[in-house]
């Protein structure tokens, strides 16, 4: 992975995926999350799928709605990475608003459709939907504030 904050590959188990992995597995993404995917999808959106796994759980065994939100909260910049506009660093999250629609179930991978609404010179506008399937288990919308100049 060299110096690259993220590194993306084509990944052999899901075809048409890229892989999105931080440089420094100690963080967040990884210890928490787990494995990431990220691919383009119709213009203007990008998808990022993540494996829910035990520790994602709730005592009900449904999706935690933390997990629900760190993904959301993840999945915006994995999409930023498909559309391009940042690559790592400093970008931060302004505002994020979630509804939560349904349960999300475990052992079935959890999907994030993020929508571009909006470009600034120093912010991004996005929406999204969080699948499992056809089960709808979020929707969200938030603004990202780019990385500032160094």
């Amino acid at each position: 992975m060299g110096t690259e904050i993220f590194a993306s590959q084509p990944d052999p188990e899901h075809p048409g995926w890229l892989t999105w992995e931080l440089g420094d597995r100690s963080r967040y993404n990884h210890q928490i999350l787990g494995k990431l995917l990220i691919r383009p999808g119709d213009t203007g959106k990008a998808w990022v799928r993540m494996f829910p796994e035990r520790r994602h759980s709730n005592f009900a065994d449904n999706l935690h709605g933390g997990t629900v939100l760190g993904f959301i909260d993840v999945a915006l910049f994995g999409a930023c990475r498909i559309f391009d506009l940042i690559n790592a660093g400093t970008a931060v999250t302004l505002d994020l608003s979630a509804q939560f629609i349904g349960a999300g179930q475990m052992d079935v991978p959890l999907d994030a459709e993020v929508e571009l609404l909006r470009e600034t010179r120093r912010l991004v506008f996005l929406r999204g939907m969080v699948l499992q399937g056809d089960n709808r288990v979020a929707a969200f919308s938030a603004t990202i504030r780019k990385a500032t100049a160094q």
